[in-house]
């Protein structure tokens, strides 16, 4: 594998793909929109399969059959545990860990077994990677934090590199996804009933990315066959204020309570609350917009106003 970024020949459009976490908010809108396309699309399910185009793993000590790769251009491994859930008990992290290691091992171990037929491997990551940084403009080539949170995507990107120097494999460095069901869900309860306002300083730096970019940065990341790190986030910097104040604005209500970061450690846990709520990680797209990708939602404002419908 590449050490940093790169693209291979030409784009080609893949004619099947592989898809684990597929039920969840990225996973369920790539899988529909590979599918429009009439791209053949495989599902890794933790359940018995009740669809067609489904294939059960996980449930047993059984590795992953690299059989189920067969004729794939690209495997997309999207799994893990909903890291906005709060609080971060010892037992809810190793929750964290383990939803992400051990499926993504499962993959890159199929995928080192196929040889020179593997296809190629896009495994999830976080841009919680790079932890608290303020001041720092962090591009894919920024060392990793040193967080609870930057560890876990540390622990992870090792599991999905385990598919061998040959493999072609992508990390996706991906920010807090704007939209109902993600980043905004807890921010829309409070903005309705007028509770919204700055957490913590507010001034801190937010990565962010709409659903429908983050979709789409994964095709392309397939078309192109970009490897390494790719940070899946926004192109234009963005506070936790600036995202506040923009639903605030779209949903007519006002954006005045702060919200203060001993009140979100005792209420959260100090690791989410450090991870997550107060770190400051102005995190760029560099080699998104190096291989010449063009974003749909370029401020977080975008975002907002395509997540959001607008209150009057």
């Amino acid at each position: 594998m590449p050490d940093s970024p790169g693209a291979a020949d030409a784009p080609a459009t893949p004619r099947k793909v592989v898809v684990s976490g597929a039920s969840g908010l990225i996973g369920a809108a790539l899988v529909e929109s590979l599918r429009a396309d009439g791209i053949e699309v495989v599902t890794l399910v933790r359940r018995p399969p009740v669809e067609a185009g489904e294939i059960e793993w996980l449930t047993t000590d059984e590795p992953l059959d690299p059989a189920v790769l067969d004729g794939a251009d690209a495997v997309v491994g999207l799994n893990g545990a909903n890291i906005g859930r709060f609080p971060w008990t010892p037992s809810y992290k190793s929750t964290l860990l383990w939803s992400r290691v051990t499926p993504t091992r499962a993959l890159a171990r199929a995928v080192r077994e196929r040889g020179a037929d593997a296809p190629h491997f896009v495994a999830a990551s976080a841009v919680g990677y790079y932890g608290s940084a303020p001041g720092a403009r962090l591009t894919e080539d920024s060392p990793r934090g040193d967080t609870f949170l930057a560890d876990l995507c540390g622990e992870w990107e090792t599991a999905a590199l385990g598919a061998g120097p040959d493999a072609a494999v992508s990390l996706l460095r991906t920010a807090p996804v704007v939209h109902a069901d993600g980043v905004l869900k807890p921010l829309l309860l409070l903005t309705r009933f007028g509770l919204g306002g700055p957490i913590g300083p507010g001034t801190q730096a937010w990565p962010w990315i709409s659903l429908e970019d983050s979709v789409r940065a994964i095709r392309h990341i397939i078309d192109a066959r970009l490897t390494g790190p790719v940070n899946l986030t926004g192109p234009t910097r963005a506070t936790a204020n600036d995202l506040g104040f923009a639903l605030a604005l779209r949903m007519n209500r006002p954006f005045l309570l702060r919200a203060p970061v001993w009140g979100m450690k005792l209420v959260l846990g100090a690791d989410a609350t450090e991870a997550i709520l107060t770190a400051d990680a102005h995190v760029v797209p560099a080699a998104l917009t190096a291989s010449g990708f063009v974003f749909a939602h370029p401020t977080v404002e975008d975002a907002v106003a395509a997540a959001v419908p607008a209150r009057v």
